[in-house]
């Protein structure tokens, strides 16, 4: 496993839409242990590949305290999405040290391949909805920021600008 560096917005690799997994193999699962391995480390509860420079639709997330409930969604699609919103503060592994609210779907469902290539449904409420929903906005070529006010989002950009320079 490695560690993999993870994309700072407004890097524009951040806004390539992703494409869809041929083919689930061992590249992929090596991807998918990378992945988990840099999400944990940061520490985050989710990573899309697009975060980490790999434009194909691979995701992990673990929301669990204990840190061992690896879930991997590879091709998800939204299936349903309920008509009633949260507003949520969220975060990004790609927007180091800043939180906003975002208004998201409260309730949605989801299919998607697993890390061994095989099908399923997941109908998620509350956190897990809106993480699946700000990881899939990622594989779109979107970023949280780009929900918010444009003040704000030139704020955030200068922000980590200088935050870069120094480093």
């Amino acid at each position: 496993m490695a560690k993999l560096d993870i994309l700072e917005y407004p890097d524009p690799r951040l806004y390539t839409v992703a494409k869809p997994v041929k083919v689930v193999d061992d590249r992929i699962r090596t991807l998918i242990a990378d992945m988990a391995e840099t999400m944990y480390a940061a520490p985050g509860i989710g990573l899309a590949a697009t975060q980490v420079d790999v434009h194909e639709q691979v995701i992990v997330m673990d929301l669990s305290e204990s840190k061992d409930q690896l879930r991997v969604f590879i091709n998800p699609e939204l299936v349903w999405s309920s008509e009633e919103h949260l507003l949520g503060e969220e975060g990004c592994l790609s927007v180091p040290d800043y939180y906003d609210k975002v208004e998201r779907a409260a309730r949605v469902k989801v299919k998607a391949l697993n890390e061994h290539g095989e099908p399923f449904e997941l109908e998620a409420d509350e956190l897990l909805a809106v993480c699946i929903q700000h990881e899939m906005d990622h594989l779109a070529g979107r970023v949280f920021v780009q929900y918010l006010s444009p003040l704000k989002q030139n704020r955030v950009r200068s922000k980590l600008k200088k935050r870069q320079r120094a480093a």
